[in-house]
């Protein structure tokens, strides 16, 4: 480790470049590299000016990507298979011990927190804030067995708020990032810390997320998920260099408001008709029921649980399938074959699992308006479909290069300013990225 002065004039002369570019110059270009140099710098920066450490604290750069979602929508919740990756979209801190038994963090455009380690109890009042995801993250370390020390840190995020890219998620994995190097020893590796971030979210925080989100964050790259059994998930890189693919990969905003509470209720109905669909066969979820007994007992299963369950129903053993084989397809090196299964598992959400828009405000379809719009500007090419959730929010498109141009500016000349985003897959997850 490098005291903050040191730290800042090794970044700023370009010694820390190669690990930079590495994570937020995917694109390969210079102009990349110099804003995440930039970025670098200032969090170290704001981070001497926040806490005035002393001139021999040790400070380290830590990184929490965010994630996206690429194949198995809505599979999850019913013990399916996933696919997803990290992002160059992240939470970047500058910590360093401080000698106490309190955590404190100042995030960017936030109220300063902290934490005392000496109660990491769950906390009823810290319900959906980021003080329960610390504390949660905390008490997990604690509770593997490790001696817990304070430590200041400035963060900064590029992660962008109601994207579908969990920025939770990026925030339990940079905290964890950050206790494993400072009182770990490094032990934890990245599927332990994604599980420490999922508790810190269901017991803490009071959100009960399944895993997919913290794996994609820690794990880095394209990851594929079997969450057959969701205590103990099998995990496995999906190794492609998407930066080969010929695609960039963006994120739209649709400008559409996923945070309406009506919205709660669409979710939730997801997860409710797919359940009583298992419920049929006396099972909990759908990955439980044989397809041959699902398919055999539909016309029963139309009187009983309704055609919009049987549609859904229908989506998750197509969905579950076509994650399996993105996974494979990726790993084969098959590009032309994953978009075609992208583009088929968009088809199926928006007609089977319908979430797309919602049946409460149906004069607000922004989802299927970009996607109508977006499939014109690919023309063909590409893939497209909505990400995430569904009903509001986000749209996932591959584009090829030599129309990202084009189809950027339609999507904002549509939008407006700011709405396409182009991301890129990271293949590294939670880290260190400079000490």
């Amino acid at each position: 480790m490098s005291s903050c002065k040191t730290l800042l004039d090794a970044l700023r002369a370009g010694g820390h470049d190669r690990a930079l570019a590495a994570l937020y110059a995917l694109d390969g270009t210079q102009a990349s590299l110099d804003r995440a140099r930039d970025r670098a710098c200032r969090v170290v920066q704001s981070f001497m000016e926040t806490f005035r450490p002393a001139e021999d604290a040790q400070a380290v750069l830590f990184s929490g990507p965010g994630r996206t979602e690429i194949g198995g929508n809505h599979t999850d919740h019913q013990h399916g298979h996933v696919l997803c990756g990290s992002v160059d979209m992240d939470m970047l801190a500058c910590a360093a011990l401080n000698g106490s038994s309190l955590i404190r963090i100042q995030s960017e455009g936030y109220p300063a927190l902290e934490i005392s380690l000496e109660d990491l109890s769950v906390k009823p009042e810290d319900i959906n804030t980021s003080a329960a995801l610390v504390r949660g993250v905390a008490a997990k370390v604690k509770e593997l067995g490790y001696s817990l020390t304070g430590f200041d840190a400035c963060v900064t995020s590029t992660v962008l708020s109601g994207s579908g890219l969990s920025s939770s998620a990026a925030y339990e994995v940079l905290v964890g990032n950050i206790l494993n190097r400072f009182c770990c020893g490094g032990q934890l590796d990245p599927i332990a810390i994604a599980k420490i971030g999922q508790y810190a979210e269901n017991v803490h925080f009071g959100k009960l997320s399944g895993l997919m989100d913290q794996m994609g964050s820690s794990v880095g790259g394209a990851v594929a998920i079997d969450f057959g059994d969701p205590a103990d998930p099998v995990v496995r890189p999906a190794g492609y260099d998407f930066s080969k693919s010929g695609h960039a990969l963006c994120i739209v905003d649709t400008g559409s408001d996923h945070s309406a509470k009506h919205l709660t209720e669409d979710y939730s109905d997801i997860t409710r008709e797919m359940r009583s669909v298992a419920a049929y066969f006396g099972k909990e979820v759908l990955r439980e029921v044989p397809e041959a007994d699902f398919r055999a007992a539909l016309p029963s299963l139309r009187v009983a649980c309704g055609d919009r369950a049987v549609l859904r129903a229908i989506h998750f053993y197509d969905d579950d399938r076509r994650a399996v084989e993105e996974a494979q397809a990726l790993e084969a090196g098959d590009f032309h074959r994953f978009l075609a299964l992208v583009n088929a598992s968009g088809v199926s959400s928006a007609l089977h699992l319908q979430n797309t828009w919602s049946t409460a405000d149906p004069k607000q379809q922004a989802i299927p308006v970009v996607l109508a719009i977006g499939r014109e500007l690919l023309d063909g090419t590409g893939a497209i479909r909505v990400h995430g959730g569904g009903f509001a929010g986000t749209v996932q498109a591959f584009v090829p290069n030599d129309r990202l141009e084009q189809f950027k500016t339609g999507m904002e000349a549509l939008l407006g300013p700011g709405k396409c985003h182009v991301l890129h897959i990271r293949p590294q997850g939670g880290c260190v990225v400079a000490e």
